[in-house]
């Protein structure tokens, strides 16, 4: 059996607030290691203390520059499993790269199957992450791989504010499924906005609402954001369509450029992320409120670590 002082948890240079929060709540003090960037943008890191024959967890998320967060992710595993823990397990709460889950045009790279070899070829043992973009991307692993739910965590910050008459909008077909699980917990109506994307451009085009949001308090939950926009047409739909007021909930607020502007000018009264990215380029606006996933993220390691099951986080 494992013991609680085989388990060491780090932190990468993307994730350092998280992770010590997540050792907070599990009364450890976070590895030591040190992470150098050269002048041409090479990386360096190093693990600061013996890590031989114990559990390692890697905190990472892999945003804010996407690329280096992914490659240092990558040489804390290789630098890890060299210095002969007995194993790696990365904990990435935000897989920015799970966009690129499909050939969907040609001549396109499936990134997402790329950043998944490329982890378990550094030599990582498992993958805990949250909310991915795709759920079936966890096939894309040879190795173990739980994705988390931000949503108990999301779902008790939104029920603390005693909304009644509310209804739960998905801004896409795609992510109704998991919008019905929020509805499902927050005893509350599903409406699904129909929206089409036809470029890069991260913009995207409402067409209709599916269900009704008349004289109701309507709640946008989305797996992320980056630029608001969806956010935002969305809300000015359901307003709109006879909403009384507009709320957001998200789990990873990627936040760039004019997403505070296009979130300041909508009828979006407050949004909620949790705190899975936290090197935003922006200053967020006093509508946005954070929920911290540390405690979610700090039972999963412990389960981990105790060879328990991880059902119970799953339980909705």
């Amino acid at each position: 059996m494992t013991r609680d002082d085989d388990l060491l948890v780090f932190g990468g240079s993307a994730s350092p607030v998280l992770t010590e929060n997540i050792c907070r709540h599990m009364g450890i003090q976070a590895g030591l290691g040190e992470v150098l960037q050269f002048s041409d943008g090479n990386l360096f890191v190093k693990v600061g203390e013996n890590v031989r024959g114990r559990h390692a967890y890697l905190v990472q998320s892999t945003v804010f520059p996407a690329n280096d967060h992914f490659m240092e992710l990558l040489f804390w595993v290789d630098a890890l499993k060299r210095a002969s823990a007995a194993s790696v397990t990365v904990v990435m709460p935000y897989f920015s790269y799970a966009k690129g889950d499909k050939k969907d045009e040609p001549r396109v790279s499936i990134r997402a199957r790329v950043c998944a070899q490329s982890i378990e070829a550094a030599g990582a043992d498992r993958v805990v992450t949250l909310d991915l973009h795709a759920p079936q991307i966890q096939g894309f692993f040879g190795i173990p791989v739980d994705d988390l739910y931000a949503l108990p965590t999301l779902t008790e910050a939104i029920s603390a504010e005693g909304l009644t008459d509310l209804v739960v909008v998905s801004p896409d077909a795609g992510f109704a499924k998991k919008a019905r699980m929020f509805a499902r917990r927050l005893d509350a109506p599903l409406a699904i906005a129909d929206k089409e994307r036809v470029d890069h451009s991260e913009a995207a085009r409402v067409i209709d609402l599916i269900g009704d949001v008349r004289d109701r308090h309507a709640l946008i939950v989305d797996d992320f954001t980056i630029t608001a926009g969806t956010l935002a047409e969305v809300a000015e739909c359901l307003i709109d369509k006879g909403a009384k007021s507009v709320r957001a909930a998200v789990s990873h607020g990627v936040f760039t450029g004019k997403a505070m502007h296009r979130l300041d000018m909508s009828p979006i009264e407050t949004l909620w992320v949790t705190d899975t990215v936290e090197n935003q380029p922006v200053e967020f606006s006093p509508k946005v409120r954070v929920a911290s996933v540390a405690p979610l993220f700090a039972e999963a390691i412990s389960r981990i670590h105790r060879r328990e099951s991880l059902s119970v986080l799953f339980d909705q």
